[in-house]
């Protein structure tokens, strides 16, 4: 083994759990500091006069615009507890379009004119603030010289502080928009997007007879894995600190095909940090319930408890925050990537989304009562014509460079949109199409709103893993996101496609109640069409089976299997239609989106190529010349000794090391000629496209050599830690 190597790895083999928990929180239960770190409504209603905290909490509830007249007494107010919380700074926190998210700290200080300086922090700090907009992504709605951006202040989202050791910050959470209006984050097109729903929602709610409840929102349980790798060895590895995966690697000899890492024993590293992060998020008011070992050696997870969908995008952004900078203090680099490792299952984040009412209401809930079933029935049949009809726009939701690894393999749904209901819910919309249950039996008509479900278990059938859009009970899955991404996008897609379906059918009932027809009879004529129409879009068989995509391309569901082909239908009418048909996004914006997300394919896909280059010839090829050159002294000295004119084993060995290495460095260069090509291109969309077909086909062409070379190569002169060192050693 190389000596580095060697060193680390003993470094990393004797490397001790670090203890997760100060002495003075050992042994507290969780609702103690849940919330700790948070100016929640808790710490709210005991620092605010009565009338300014029930009208911030009315604010919250109902998603009104704020009322500048309270905002000092809050800035105040939230000012004294974050101090009195160690806070000397404060930052308007927001998601620009980088897929990060972004601060910038400013203090509690204003000069007096006498010399000296006061904490000060105003309702208009509170509310606004003016970060550079010309150096985050705005795909053209920015030039560089136009640098006016600005941050308005989400109070629907409680502003929480992070501790640091020689000072917290107050983080407030904003959107971010320009000079000239346009949104330039994904805060502001969700926030619509839940509004929206919520309007189209409420006109369902309203056709049933419920006048109370004020709002519908989206709640989102955004499931997070990840792998964690020891600093150390990471530190070894170019392609990990640069571009988040491995560029290079032979298989391990165990990977996870004895399927004893899932679920398995908690390595104690691993477990000190687990507890370290859930302890900081509780602080955080992040509801974190679950942890496990995932499929992959390496590889875990965590799950939250569901909320509102704003707070639960802002929370799971967060979440990936601390978990990145928690990792090292345990001597680990955590990697959020789709696919840091070839050849184990790669990392996704499983967005499990359902709709409540202002009353608490699931309303994806199936129920018990025959007005409940039918409720239920209309807002099912929103979501399978929404999935069905704007499959695209959900599709582009999930797009990155990352993604392009993960989805259709064994660990993720293909990238066919299509819906999963499970065997007895199918047979429920069977009989409400054709009148029968499965052409089985003897006709029976079920009455929508009249007759009872037959009863639904929250469990109605076996998972199907291989679905990208799952019922599961009382919610649907939407396993496509990948585990680097914000959630916002596929829930923004969600919301305003379901939106677009309820608009549909509350039109068409409500015109059906305006010719004086009854409720249960307009619901008779429309449920079955509806569902006739978009059955095309249920699947429950194998999303993995070589005949599905044949077969959705015979129900007409379209199949962008990569990001490029994907985001070339961004801006396409039918897509563009849904978000601005509710008011969402601006063809302007999503003009501007569509060209962020290329230029960030690109750019992704030339870093990984660059590090590629750069590792092949500083460290791949150096190690295998210095082998070639081995194994041909031995050779030569073979034959001086014995006199033999061939010694065919080290002769093939030496054939297969040089041939090899004669690819690489061609592959190499074509790499590199490719990576060339693409700074002469000027189209956005372009650009993309070679970075798909040249530089990716490139770059596994000299994977393939890199890592039979890794398997040829003596161990002794193998710089880069190995697979087998990276998932194994936590």
């Amino acid at each position: 083994m190389h000596a580095i190597r060697q060193a680390v790895l003993r470094q990393a083999m004797d490397t001790e759990p670090v203890s997760p928990v100060k002495q003075d929180e050992k042994g507290r239960a969780a609702e103690e500091i849940f919330g700790k770190h948070v100016f929640g409504l808790p710490a709210m209603r005991k620092r605010l006069p009565k009338d300014v905290y029930r009208k911030l909490a009315r604010i919250i509830r109902n998603g009104e615009r704020l009322d500048p007249a309270i905002a000092d007494v809050v800035a105040s107010a939230m000012k004294d507890w974050a101090m009195e919380h160690g806070a000397t700074h404060y930052t308007h926190w927001f998601h620009p379009m980088t897929g990060l998210t972004a601060e910038k700290h400013d203090a509690f200080l204003t000069p007096t004119g006498d010399g000296q300086v006061i904490s000060e922090f105003s309702g208009k700090m509170l509310i606004s603030g003016e970060p550079d907009a010309s150096s985050f992504p705005s795909g053209g709605i920015r030039s560089t010289f136009e640098a006016r951006g600005y941050t308005a202040w989400d109070p629907s989202v409680p502003a929480f502080i992070i501790p640091q050791p020689y000072g917290a910050t107050l983080h407030i959470p904003t959107y971010f928009y320009s000079y000239s209006g346009e949104t330039l984050d994904r805060k502001i097109p969700l926030q619509r997007s839940i509004a929206a729903l919520s309007k189209q929602a409420l006109r369902i709610l309203r056709l049933f007879g419920n006048t109370t409840a004020s709002f519908v929102r989206p709640n989102v349980g955004p499931e997070q894995e990840y792998f964690l790798v020891d600093s150390r060895l990471a530190a070894l590895r170019p392609d990990i600190l640069l571009t988040g995966r491995t560029l290079l690697g032979a298989p391990s000899p165990k990977g996870q095909e004895m399927e004893d890492h899932y679920f398995g024993a908690i390595p104690g590293r691993v477990m000190s940090f687990m507890q370290d992060l859930e302890i900081e998020l509780l602080k955080l008011g992040i509801p974190a319930k679950t942890r496990h070992n995932e499929v992959a050696p390496g590889q875990f997870e965590l799950a939250p408890v569901f909320e509102e969908a704003n707070v639960a995008c802002d929370h799971n952004m967060l979440c990936m925050n601390m978990m990145r900078h928690l990792a090292p203090r345990h001597g680990f680099v955590c990697l959020l990537h789709e696919k840091p490792f070839a050849g184990v299952n790669g990392s996704g984040k499983h967005n499990n989304w359902s709709l409540s009412d202002s009353e608490g209401n699931n309303l994806l809930n199936p129920g018990s009562t025959p007005q409940d079933n039918a409720q239920f029935l209309v807002f099912l049949a929103a979501v399978l014509r929404a999935v069905h009809r704007h499959a695209a726009a959900l599709r582009l939701g999930t797009v990155g460079a990352g993604n392009d690894h993960r989805l259709g393999a064994n660990e993720a749904p293909p990238a066919i949109i299509s819906v999963y209901l499970g065997e007895q819910l199918a047979e429920v919309l069977n009989t409400l199409v054709n009148g029968n249950r499965s052409g089985k039996r003897k006709r029976s008509v079920l009455e929508v709103g009249v007759s009872t479900l037959p009863p639904l278990p929250v469990d109605l059938s076996d998972r199907n893993r291989t679905s990208p859009f799952a019922f599961t009970g009382n919610k649907f899955e939407f396993r496509a996101v990948g585990s680097s991404q914000s959630v916002a996008p596929v829930n923004i897609a969600l919301n305003t496609a379901v939106a677009c379906a309820l608009d549909d059918i509350a039109t068409e009932l409500e015109a059906s109640l305006a010719s004086g027809m009854r409720l249960n009879a307009a619901l008779q004529e429309l449920l079955p069409r509806l569902f006739k129409e978009h059955m095309p879009v249920v699947f429950n068989g194998n999303g993995y089976a070589q005949t599905w995509p044949e077969e959705a391309a015979r129900r007409g569901l379209p199949n962008y299997d990569n990001t490029v082909l994907a985001l070339e239908h961004y801006c396409d009418p039918d897509v563009m239609d849904v978000f601005l048909r509710q008011n969402i996004l601006t063809e302007r914006e999503m003009r501007s989106r569509q060209e962020i997300l290329l230029e960030n394919y690109t750019k992704s896909v030339c870093i990984e190529g660059r590090t590629m280059a750069a590792m092949v010839r500083t460290s791949v090829l150096p190690s295998s010349l210095e082998m070639q050159c081995r194994i041909a002294d031995v050779v030569i000295k073979t034959r001086t000794v014995t006199g033999e004119q061939t010694v065919a084993s080290e002769e093939s060995y030496f054939t297969e090391v040089r041939d090899h290495v004669k690819a690489l460095q061609k592959g190499v260069e074509s790499l590199e000629q490719a990576l060339e090509r693409i700074d002469h291109i000027t189209g956005v969309l372009e650009k993309a496209q070679t970075a798909r077909d040249m530089v990716l086909p490139a770059m596994a062409e000299c994977r393939g050599h890199a890592d039979a070379l890794e398997q040829l190569v003596d161990d002794s002169l193998w710089t880069l830690p190995k697979y087998a060192e990276l998932l194994w050693i936590n």
